[in-house]
């Protein structure tokens, strides 16, 4: 586990309404630097609206959140500059399908961060050889596999320089065999001390490579705790219920 630091995600009293459902209640979460925080829940939990407010692809209707001392702007070029400090890796890979791979992990580098082209490049195929797919530098998302189309889209936030990495669902889309080949560069990825708040329903990997476990039912964080803690000793009955329903199995 790495020592964590100072605050750098820090959400208070945030609030969210999809018409009448309450989505998000009264959130207040602090995720601290070099911190994997793992959220997980029942489905329609409000998980993946948090995660996605994190970087305002979700608008909140009440509290305020802030990255790294700076508070989210509704829009224009400050939430634009703020959302590159940002990676985010959803479920589906979205990558430009138009676009060879090494492209797709230059592109914001060069465009957004000014990185001369050489050192761009250079540096995408640091991170493509770290995610584990460098030989397939020149294909086209097509011509891969959703595993290996995942760890590009990994790669292409990482190529930002974030301060942190949202991943919301990032294996739900996968076949079961590639799910590990994700999770592994997810793990190796926490190691390295990257802040991470991750989405999931892999409680191996909760296990495994969170400092943190939070567990939100009905659009509330109900308790959160260390992996330890939290999957041997859960202290509400709704995290005992939704445990006793997924290690049953």
């Amino acid at each position: 586990m790495t020592d964590v630091g100072e605050p750098l995600v820090v959400l208070k009293d945030v609030n969210k309404h999809f018409g009448d459902l309450h989505v998000l209640r009264d959130i207040n979460l602090t995720i601290h630097r070099g911190e994997v925080v793992v959220v997980i829940g029942p489905s329609g939990s409000g998980k993946s609206t948090l995660c996605r407010a994190i970087n305002r692809l979700e608008t909140i209707g009440s509290g305020t959140i802030s990255i790294d001392g700076k508070e989210l702007p509704e829009e224009g070029k400050d939430l634009a500059r703020l959302r590159s400090d940002v990676g985010m890796v959803f479920q589906s890979f979205n990558l430009f399908s138009h676009m060879t791979v090494l492209d797709n992990v230059t592109l914001g580098p060069i465009k957004v961060r000014k990185v001369p082209k050489a050192k761009a490049v250079e540096r995408a195929r640091e991170l493509l050889t770290r995610v584990g797919v460098e030989v397939q530098e020149k294909k086209m998302p097509a011509q891969m596999s959703g595993g290996q189309q995942q760890r590009v889209a990994i790669a292409r936030s990482l190529a930002m320089d974030p301060k942190v990495m949202l991943f919301d669902e990032p294996t739900s889309a996968l076949d079961p065999e590639m799910i590990n080949e994700v999770l592994d560069v997810m793990t190796s990825l926490a190691k390295s001390g990257m802040t991470m708040v991750v989405v999931t329903h892999e409680m191996g990997f909760a296990r495994r490579a969170a400092d943190r476990v939070v567990f939100m039912a009905d659009g509330e964080i109900v308790e959160q705790n260390t992996p330890e803690e939290f999957f041997t000793n859960p202290q509400s009955s709704r995290a005992q219920d939704f445990l006793s329903k997924i290690l049953a199995h």
